[in-house]
């Protein structure tokens, strides 16, 4: 009776580690995801902040010309 419940433990400790590790590698996976979300959507929106007024600035001294 000891060894089954000993056999048993040992058999969920094992399925414990192997689900403890599945969830870290979706916990990374889930940080890269949003860390190369922000960057695809921060940077173009940063490089906007000083392409726009540029643009504006050569297009209105092209039209007062």
């Amino acid at each position: 009776m000891e060894q089954e419940l000993l056999k048993k433990i040992d058999e969920l400790d094992k399925k414990t580690e192997e689900i403890y590790r599945s969830v870290e590698k979706t916990r990374k996976y889930f940080l890269w995801t949003l860390i190369i979300t922000a960057l695809v959507i921060v940077l173009p929106l940063i490089g906007l902040m000083f392409v726009i007024p540029q643009f504006l600035n050569t297009y209105t001294s092209g039209m007062g010309t």
